[in-house]
């Protein structure tokens, strides 16, 4: 699998970071005037805790991230079809 970055000024190929980057900036980084580092720190991380749990999103049909979070339980994928290998293989005595 070959890696494939966005191209610059191709904001199109990853539009779902572009949004997210504006409603950062509109909503946090536009409204306020930093006076240090650790003031920049606890303003981003009082917007991350209202937009990763409090804020409802359309996309989960106006549930809040922490909503779903519990309905689901630990994770988002679901129960593996492969069953987990018993075989070990540092007894081999290879070295790749």
């Amino acid at each position: 699998m070959e890696w494939h970055y966005t191209a610059p000024g191709k904001p199109t190929q990853n539009a779902l970071v572009e949004s997210f980057n504006g409603r950062l900036r509109d909503e946090s980084l536009n409204e306020t005037l930093f006076t240090s580092l650790a003031h920049a720190r606890s303003i981003l991380a009082a917007w991350k805790h209202d937009y990763n749990t409090v804020r409802p999103h359309s996309k989960l049909g106006g549930r809040t991230p922490a909503e779903i979070a519990s309905q689901r339980g630990w994770g988002h994928a679901p129960n593996p079809v492969a069953i987990t290998s018993t075989i070990s293989h540092k007894s081999k005595g290879l070295y790749f």
